[in-house]
């Protein structure tokens, strides 16, 4: 009887020790799950920030102050413009079908517009491509004639170009500056309200001051 009682205890502690060894192997394995997990996590971020680093690593920049309004047209020093005086209207935002005027797209990139603009006669689907990429807020979409490259990128300060509208710097490049505090001088500021006037418009004659954004 004590024998068998014994071997009872014995086997008992067999047990306990067998199922506490289990559930140690089973949390040093979550826990081996969790750490390459994080691993993975890590690894992607950092692998996106590279990714992203390296689509925009041939961004123009230049160093323009905000707030310059003024009336009529303007000659700028980079083609399309990125940033100096400006209109005191602003471009509404949206997908223009025709060429708007540079003065009033650079005052919607003072208020973290990024506006895309293409060659007049860029294949239709690329326009496609564009549109669907630019119906979103805080981005502006127009063909500009005597474009340097077949789509250019432009936000405050800021420049990118394209040969194709399907290139991943585009994306990149939008996520980066479209309505960006770090780089937009009027950070919250409307992109509606303005005009939707085109460039055979004569809207370039609106006294600065009768705006105040």
């Amino acid at each position: 009887m004590a024998k068998a009682q014994y071997e009872e205890k014995q086997r008992k502690k067999a047990a306990a020790r067998a199922a506490a060894e289990q559930r140690a192997r089973r949390t040093s394995l979550i826990r081996l799950g969790i750490g390459i997990v994080l691993v993975l996590v890590v690894a992607a971020v950092a692998y996106s920030q590279y990714t992203r680093r390296q689509l925009l690593q041939d961004v123009k920049t230049a160093s323009y102050s905000a707030g310059l309004h003024a009336a009529g047209p303007i000659v700028y020093a980079e083609n399309p413009p990125i940033g100096g005086q400006h209109n005191v209207v602003w471009q509404n935002c949206g997908i223009y079908e025709a060429p708007i005027h540079n003065e009033h797209a650079v005052h919607s990139m003072e208020h973290g517009a990024v506006w895309i603009t293409y060659r007049p006669d860029l294949a239709p689907d690329q326009v496609q491509r564009l549109k669907a990429i630019a119906a979103d807020d805080y981005l502006l979409l127009s063909p500009y004639p005597g474009l340097p490259h077949p789509v250019v990128a432009s936000a405050w300060n800021h420049q990118l170009t394209f040969e194709r509208a399907d290139d991943a710097g585009l994306p990149a490049f939008i996520a980066r500056y479209k309505n960006n505090p770090e780089t937009t001088p009027e950070f919250g500021a409307a992109c509606a309200g303005g005009t939707r006037a085109l460039a055979t418009m004569d809207s370039l004659t609106t006294v600065p001051g009768a705006m105040t954004r």
